[in-house]
């Protein structure tokens, strides 16, 4: 790769338009387009089961949190607001997939937990999305899999503790 500068004081809307690109912009685009590209074909893949994986990460997040956590403690795990939660537990309780049940402790919060029906959709959208991982990254060696970690996830940690200010 060819040795650039960081786009870091420049402006990227001058560069767009005299026709050029910088590393950073195209990491970024990739970034946006992968994520996209990836649940869009989960979404295409989940259909026929009538679930998304919308669903798929509401379902794992409650199963994967400490037993039976509270609807406000899955929304931060998500990183959505709760009202887009209620609307997704309405669903899945419909369905049977969750129930929420009274906290014993405090009459105002609904505590989760994934159904036995629940686990089975789970699993059945795991094994869809494990054939498709696999295939996504079959060329790739450990190796390069373990460096796109570290590099994705840094940039989502930076993301999630907050960019420092724009001055």
């Amino acid at each position: 790769m060819a040795d650039v500068k960081p786009l870091r004081g420049r402006n990227s809307f001058e560069l767009y338009r005299e026709g050029n690109t910088h590393p950073e912009i195209r990491l970024t685009i990739a970034l946006v387009l992968a994520g996209r590209r990836w649940r869009t074909l989960l979404d295409e893949k989940f259909r026929p089961l009538n679930q998304s994986a919308a669903r798929m990460e509401a379902l794992a997040a409650i199963i994967n949190s400490p037993p039976l956590s509270a609807q406000v403690d899955i929304a931060k795990r998500l990183r959505i607001e709760g009202p887009t939660l209620t609307r997704m537990l309405d669903a899945l309780e419909a369905d049977g997939l969750v129930q929420r049940l009274p906290d014993p402790a405090d009459r105002r919060t609904k505590q989760l937990k994934v159904t036995p029906a629940g686990e089975a959709a789970l699993k059945d959208m795991f094994d869809i999305a494990d054939e498709l991982r696999n295939r996504l990254f079959e060329d790739y060696t450990d190796e390069q899999i373990d460096l796109m970690n570290e590099l994705c996830w840094g940039v989502v940690n930076k993301l999630a503790d907050g960019l420092p200010p724009c001055v």
